[in-house]
């Protein structure tokens, strides 16, 4: 099977970082909110927000709580996981979150660094700084709602 998240968004409180007692792993925790915006059947605009929890670890983990803050604009590439617990009164809960693989921050750091750089940290906790081409990278163009898929791109 095939899971993979790919997701731009803002993030919707600080990072809450803690280290694993068992492996003294950095852990983040952050929440993302992506907007879609649409035209509805009356010719008005409509939009709708998906609010997710994601998570990072090791040095990823790290460099997203030193570098993001609430409303910083990100990109997480992941997998999807069903998180499950029961609250205090016994009832189970669970929710779907983001286990991160890589993150590419999107803002600039300051005032000096313009928006077409972005850092890149991925789960083998490389960190690289990355030039953003507008030609050539899909985060920076106009996304539209149709997507051209041709036979051969489909896994099945």
């Amino acid at each position: 099977m095939y899971n993979k998240v790919i997701m731009i968004g803002n993030l919707t409180r600080n990072i809450d970082l803690k280290y694993l007692p068992s492996s003294g792993m950095a852990l983040a925790v952050m929440g993302l909110a992506s907007n879609r915006r649409f035209k509805k059947q009356d010719g008005s605009q409509g939009e709708e927000v998906c609010f997710i929890d994601v998570k990072l670890f090791g040095r990823a983990a790290e460099v997203a709580n030193q570098y993001l803050r609430k409303g910083s604009k990100v990109l997480i590439e992941g997998r999807l996981h069903l998180e499950t617990w029961s609250d205090q009164n016994g009832d189970k809960k669970s929710k779907h979150i983001i286990m991160a693989e890589s993150m590419k921050m999107l803002d600039g750091k300051s005032d000096s660094d313009s928006n077409d750089n972005a850092t890149v940290v991925d789960n083998n906790n490389q960190v690289s700084k990355t030039q953003n081409n507008t030609q050539t990278n899909p985060v920076n163009m106009e996304i539209t709602d149709t997507i051209s898929i041709t036979d051969e791109e489909l896994p099945f």
